[in-house]
Formats: structure tokens, C-alpha cells, sequence
């Protein structure tokens, strides 16, 4: 059984014949997703879902696909909250919480926080970001979603061009997804980004040593044409020192339906790892494309829950027992079936 017992701390404990493993087990979470039926296989297990930073989607997404499976969800959110703020170690605190769950997802702020939470965990640890360092989830998800998508295309991944764009300096998200990307050879990456808030050199030279054709720009419509795939990030300013810092580069590079249409090719993809950030002086993915075919931001939340189902059945060992503890729905299944 893959992954069984393991932590997820970082996207390097991943290798493409685990992803493609993981897919298939992600594509079989579909029925239960779309509620179509019902899978009780972790009946009875317990998800410690601790939260230290904000999240919505990521927080929900962990809580949902654990109870689509069956299981229950006890939940921490905030640091004040907890008794770190006390005083209270991320060792002490792993070994009290893992004697209550049966698996523990955790964001905190510092980068490295949930690798030292998981080694005084008794029971598996999901990295769900910690600090600026790593997402593996997220970029799982969208790895998925990028496969996905290029399918419904008539791609495959080694057909790929994929721009980056936006605060690539602080987002962990590209972070993740450009070592998860390392593991293909001969992908197009376009980094677009205010100079100042450009990929570190370590995630370019990651790209660049995997044989990827990269090229970094400050232009957005340098960086749009050649892409089947845009990834565009918001500003993270939680990760700069004064909110006036980040303030320079809100809104700097703005994705509405005339950019869409002037610089990229027809039906080419947009995916955000959300919250896209619409206030009038940001509103860097406009809402005048939300009935864009193209816009699969909605589609990668979807492919989120199927993923993050995956990884539950696959580090508690059920990936091979789901049909077994299934049954019809008894309700009215009002959920449009995922669109993917």
C-alpha cells in the first residue's frame, strides 16, 4: 500500500511513479465527491485539523475529503487559541494531539514548523504550508489539475507551457509545484514577475536542471502567448514587513478578459490557488472572466478534495477497501458532478 503510515512534509518524499499511483487512487474518489455514493471506510478515525495561519479552502478542503471518507474532524484554528501560545512546544503539542487523532494536518506560519511538529507525532502529519517554504498538497492538486486540464485538450504533460505569475518570490504554492515539476524533462516555464518579487534562483535552477526551457520576464505580455497554462498568484502580503510594501505591487499585474483575449492562446487555462484577491485595487484575476471555458479555478478546487481523499486513504492504508463500505445516497444529490 502506497504511503501507508508515512508523513507528507515536503513535495521531494514524492516520485512520479507515487504521483501517477496517487492519481489513480484520486480518480477513484470521484463517485464519493460528486455524492453520487457513499464511502464509510474510515469510520471511526479522527482527523486533527490544526490550523495557525488562516486557510479557508485548504482548512474545509482536509475536513471535507476526511468526511466524505467517513471520518470525523476535531479542529484547531489559531494560534492565540492554542496552547502555544502559552508557552507550549510544537513537540508537546504534537505528542498530547497524535494521542487524540488518528492523522493530523497542520499549517503554522514558520517555515520548517510541521517537520518539527511530526517528529513528536505518533500518527502521520500532512503539511497543509507552513510559512513561505512548502504547499505539497496544493501542488499535488494542481498537478493533477494541470493533467486534467491539458487532457481535455488532447495534451499530455510533456506538451506543456505553463507561465507562472505574480509574487513568485513568496508564494509557496509555485514553490512546490516547480519541484514537483522537476520531476518531468523538457517543459516550457514562463516566470512573470516584478523584478523584486521574482522565483528564487534555487526553484529556477531546480526548473533549469530538470532540462525545462525557462524564461524569466518582468512583462506580462511577454510571458502570456506561449502558454496552455497561466498560474497566476496573488501579492502575499503577510509575507512582507510593512502592508506600504506590499501596497506597490497590488494590482501590478491585472488578468481580465481583454488581456485574456489581446495576449493569450484561445481556451488557454487559468488556475489560482486562491483567495484571488478582488478588492478594486488588486482585482488581479478580474470576475469578467468567470464564464471563461478557460477558468479552471473552480475546477482545481474540486480536484483538491479528490486528491486530499487520496492521500487519507492512502496513508491510513484503505485505497483498496472503498468499494467495500460503500452504499447508495439517500438524499437528493444536488452537487453538479466535478467538473474535470
Amino acid at each position: 500500500m502506497i504511503l501507508k503510515g508515512q508523513h507528507v512534509l515536503s513535495v521531494k518524499d514524492f516520485s512520479l511513479d507515487l504521483i501517477h499511483e496517487l492519481f489513480a487512487v484520486a480518480d477513484n474518489m470521484r463517485p464519493y465527491a460528486t455524492r453520487q455514493k457513499v464511502t464509510r471506510v474510515l469510520e471511526g478515525a479522527i482527523l486533527g485539523n490544526m490550523f495557525f495561519e488562516p486557510s479557508t479552502r485548504t482548512r474545509v478542503s482536509f475536513g471535507c475529503a476526511f468526511n466524505l471518507l467517513g471520518g470525523e474532524v476535531r479542529e484547531t484554528t489559531g494560534l492565540s487559541s492554542s496552547a502555544l501560545a502559552k508557552g507550549e512546544s510544537l513537540y508537546d503539542t504534537a505528542q498530547v494531539l497524535s494521542g487524540y487523532s488518528d492523522i493530523i494536518c497542520m499549517r503554522h506560519p514558520d517555515a520548517g514548523s510541521v517537520a518539527e511538529f511530526a517528529i513528536g507525532s505518533r500518527v502521520p502529519v500532512i503539511n497543509g504550508g507552513d510559512g513561505p517554504n512548502e504547499h505539497p498538497t496544493q501542488a499535488l492538486l494542481d498537478l493533477f489539475t494541470i493533467q486534467k486540464e491539458l487532457s481535455r485538450q488532447g495534451r499530455d504533460i510533456q506538451e506543456l507551457s505553463l507561465t507562472m505569475l505574480g509574487d513568485l518570490k513568496h508564494g509557496r504554492t509555485v514553490h512546490s509545484l516547480c519541484q514537483l515539476l522537476s520531476l518531468y524533462r523538457g517543459l516550457k516555464v514562463q516566470l512573470v514577475s516584478p523584478q523584486a518579487l521574482a522565483m528564487p534562483t534555487q526553484y529556477v535552477d531546480i526548473l533549469e536542471n530538470a532540462g525545462h526551457q525557462v524564461v524569466v520576464s518582468d512583462k506580462l505580455d511577454e510571458g502570456l502567448p506561449s502558454a496552455n497554462i497561466i498560474y497566476q498568484t496573488r501579492i502575499q502580503e503577510e509575507r512582507f514587513a510593512t502592508q506600504a510594501e506590499a501596497n506597490r505591487y497590488r494590482g501590478y499585474f491585472r488578468l481580465n478578459k481583454q488581456v485574456y483575449s489581446e495576449h493569450c492562446q484561445p481556451n488557454a487555462v487559468i488556475m489560482h490557488p486562491l483567495p484571488r484577491d478582488s478588492r478594486n485595487d488588486a482585482n488581479e484575476l478580474d470576475n469578467d472572466l468567470n464564464l471563461e471555458p478557460g477558468l479552471a479555478i473552480f475546477r482545481q478546487t474540486d480536484n483538491g478534495v479528490l486528491v486530499r481523499m487520496a492521500l487519507f486513504a492512502c496513508i491510513l492504508g484503505v485505497e483498496d477497501q472503498l468499494s467495500k463500505y460503500e452504499r447508495p445516497v439517500n438524499w437528493f444529490p444536488g452537487l453538479d458532478p466535478l467538473r474535470g
